[in-house]
């Protein structure tokens, strides 16, 4: 199996300066959902609070806890995305997968944050599998390697939110947080893709596939403890607990149609021209985003 460098596949790139106008729309609403969502934002919102004080909820023992279960979660999403997903069969079933996280989410708030280890590597597999049907719409082949990557990938993009945002805009900065994580994970990305091209993922321990599951644990540990934190707010029980659980799947659902749109742009357009319309709309929109 030949393996396309990372961000491209074998169709022809149209001539520079001639993005059409229905594209350039996508791309914006791809900022848009890349750029200014923030799990902790919407959180806030659903819970009246700001996160920082929420996050004082969490006990710190639990960092150990959830790092170690963000971990395994990803490998076990990875394992089962390179044994099924690569059949490339899969379906656009976003609300049947919200349907699924919110349920298990509802359990999680009954029982609280010692469901952890069993209640989210199970919402990590149900946003996996809607991730990897968003990218199939989007004309991505789920049966390369390289795909199931970068459908990894969603889970380190975990997004900023307009606070943020607005203070980079204060220091003349308006730089694009999502792709500075693709430039991070580029080398771990195409050398865990290759590697299982050649070898598959029978040796987990591989210093290559550790080496990616690392960097996207770390990110995703992140919104995993702001979801947690949001849990740990007294009496959230079980509706509270399902609410959270919709809102965090809905997220990354979100940052998956930005980034595999901007994937489908960049196969139609090549990576330059779409990095320099991103980074004008980017510049240009920001403030009427936040």
């Amino acid at each position: 199996m030949s393996l396309a460098p990372f961000g491209t596949a074998s169709m022809e790139v149209l001539p520079p300066q001639s993005m059409a106008e229905t594209d350039r729309a996508q791309l914006r609403q791809a900022v848009r959902d890349l750029e200014h969502r923030s799990l902790a934002t919407r959180l806030s919102g659903m819970l009246g609070q700001q996160m920082n004080r929420i996050g004082k909820l969490l006990p710190a023992h639990w960092t150990a806890v959830v790092d170690s279960a963000t971990e395994k979660a990803i490998l076990a999403g990875l394992n089962a995305a390179i044994r099924s997903l690569k059949t490339g069969r899969s379906q656009e079933r976003s609300l049947w997968h919200k349907a699924a996280a919110t349920l298990s989410g509802a359990a999680g708030g009954a029982f609280g944050l010692a469901s952890l280890p069993i209640e989210l590597p199970f919402s990590t597999l149900l946003m996996l599998r809607s991730i990897a049907a968003i990218a199939k719409a989007e004309g991505e082949d789920l049966s390369s390697p390289e795909t199931i990557f970068a459908c990894m990938q969603v889970f380190a993009f975990a997004g900023e939110d307009s606070d943020e945002r607005a203070k980079m805009e204060e220091r003349g900065l308006s730089e694009s947080g999502y792709f500075a994580v693709r430039a991070v994970l580029a080398k771990s990305v195409s050398e865990a893709a290759r590697y299982v091209v050649e070898r598959g993922l029978a040796e987990e321990t591989a210093p290559v596939i550790l080496r990616f599951v690392s960097q996207i644990a770390t990110r995703f540990g992140v919104v995993v403890s702001q979801k947690l934190a949001a849990q740990a707010v007294p009496i959230i029980g079980a509706a509270g607990g399902a609410a959270i659980n919709y809102a965090f799947i809905d997220h990354f659902q979100t940052v998956a149609r930005g980034h595999f749109t901007v994937r489908r742009l960049e196969r139609l357009y090549g990576p330059e021209l779409v990095r320099a319309e991103y980074d004008a709309v980017l510049r240009g929109a920001v403030p009427s985003f936040a």
